[in-house]
């Protein structure tokens, strides 16, 4: 087993980041990324950032293909979707309506038996 530690500036992980750039892009056009080294698995990122509710759909339209990038050419390489900060931001702005549960006084005292 080899110990080389591939890095972010590795050819082969440049043209593996492209390609799956590439696919992200043609399904989610104003998808921005970054690329950056991590330890938990040690290996490459890409952040891919998108504007849409349903992150997990970009995992899916990466999914076969990074799985062959990380078994077959032993890449260490990972897609981590995430929305853009202002969406976020955005979102726990937004007042979230208060309910107060229903409790029916039936429901906790039991009928008196005469």
């Amino acid at each position: 087993m080899s110990t080389e530690r591939i890095t972010a500036r590795d050819p082969r992980v440049q043209g593996a980041v492209r390609e799956l750039e590439g696919l992200i892009t043609a399904n989610y056009p104003d998808a921005t990324f970054e690329v950056a080294e991590g330890e938990d698995p040690e290996g490459v990122y890409l952040t891919a950032i998108v504007d849409t509710d349903d992150l997990t759909a970009i995992l899916e339209t990466v999914g076969d293909r990074l799985v062959d990038m990380q078994v077959e050419q032993g890449l260490p390489l990972y897609v981590v979707p995430t929305r853009p900060l202002k969406r976020v931001l955005a979102g726990l702005q937004q007042p979230r309506p208060r309910r107060r549960p229903r409790i029916e006084l039936d429901d906790l005292i039991p009928p008196v038996q005469p």
